[in-house]
């Protein structure tokens, strides 16, 4: 796999791809980043295809990790066998400080992969990284033009209550802020969830014991009783639970963001049509497959239990805060 800490070209994706949305530019790109220049160019890993197919895909890992345990064992290798052109961005403190500060990286992810391959990319999140793209498209308007497709897997689009019992004294600012009356979601969600000219999609599993609620069962004190699944705005949306797929399917959170073969046909299934996914396209074979593509077998163990090492790790280490980080001035 070759990468990069620099973004490379992908010139070719435009003609390869078939006709590309033309992207005119908006007057308002919103906000001057605070993050300076150079940390958000070295937080880019991307690849190189020498001859790239399809849109080019922003990765976003989730909380508590970085693209690596998260996404180079799974989503990095199916990527890299169709050719398809991919950036992955590490998030400040591997996602668990504020998440209005990580925005800032995914507004340069875009930025950057769009003037690169001269086109609409898309962008796969996982987790925190599944909600927090709307952030960016939310007040920097000029990256909506640049992006196709948002597609999150398990994102955490109201917050989950689990938040709330891992902050009843101290936790990460991310984590406080994922709370589902955190002034941060709060504010994401006022007004329009989505915006005209976006394709949305997310998926999202019915047993995720870590978004949660996410059963399609009332919650008591919760209100509607999903959090992934977004709720109206101008852009066109799909909210597919693996079990509308395959029935009966089991699927948490770990494995949702990681080798979950119906998570990934559903992503498949966005980035290689227009429009969003559709589960009368998906292949009901999938059902009775173990991995998504990309995910080896006979190193899948010792890839998984990196990948919730890191978790462990960087959530034991972080710094800790009683206070939720106060919302920016640019949101008033």
């Amino acid at each position: 796999m070759r990468r990069s800490v620099m973004v490379g070209v992908f010139t070719a994706v435009a003609a390869l791809a078939g006709a590309v949305v033309a992207t005119p530019a908006l007057a308002d790109t919103g906000p001057g980043l605070r993050v300076p220049q150079a940390a958000l160019d070295a937080s880019l890993t991307c690849s190189h295809p020498a001859d790239p197919q399809g849109t080019p895909v922003l990765l976003v890992p989730g909380t508590a990790l970085t693209p690596a345990p998260n996404f180079d064992w799974n989503y990095e290798r199916a990527f890299d066998t169709e050719s398809r052109p991919w950036c992955a961005v590490e998030l400040p403190g591997s996602g668990l400080g504020d998440i209005q500060v990580s925005a800032e990286y995914v507004v340069n992810g875009i930025r950057t992969m769009h003037d690169d391959s001269d086109g609409q990319i898309a962008v796969v999140g996982y987790s925190q990284g599944g909600m927090l793209p709307r952030w960016a498209l939310k007040y920097w308007p000029d990256t909506r033009g640049m992006v196709k497709d948002v597609i999150g897997i398990a994102p955490s689009n109201h917050g989950t209550v689990d938040a709330d019992a891992l902050c009843a004294t101290v936790c990460a600012p991310s984590i406080r802020q994922q709370t589902p009356a955190s002034n941060f979601l709060t504010t994401l969600n006022d007004g329009p969830e989505t915006f005209a000219g976006l394709d949305y999609t997310v998926a999202y599993s019915f047993t995720d014991e870590v978004v949660v609620p996410n059963a399609p069962l009332p919650y008591p004190n919760f209100g509607p009783s999903t959090s992934s699944p977004l709720r109206g705005g101008a852009g066109a949306v799909a909210n597919i639970a693996v079990q509308d797929i395959c029935p009966g399917h089991v699927a948490d959170h770990l494995a949702m963001g990681t080798f979950d073969p119906v998570a990934y046909a559903i992503v498949a299934d966005a980035l290689d049509h227009d429009g969003t996914a559709d589960p009368a396209r998906i292949d009901r074979s999938v059902c009775t497959t173990a991995f998504m593509p990309g995910v080896d077998p006979v190193t899948f163990a010792g890839e998984f239990a990196r990948f919730t090492a890191a978790i462990g790790t960087a959530l034991a280490t972080s710094p800790k805060t009683a206070t939720e980080p106060p919302t920016a001035a640019y949101t008033s």
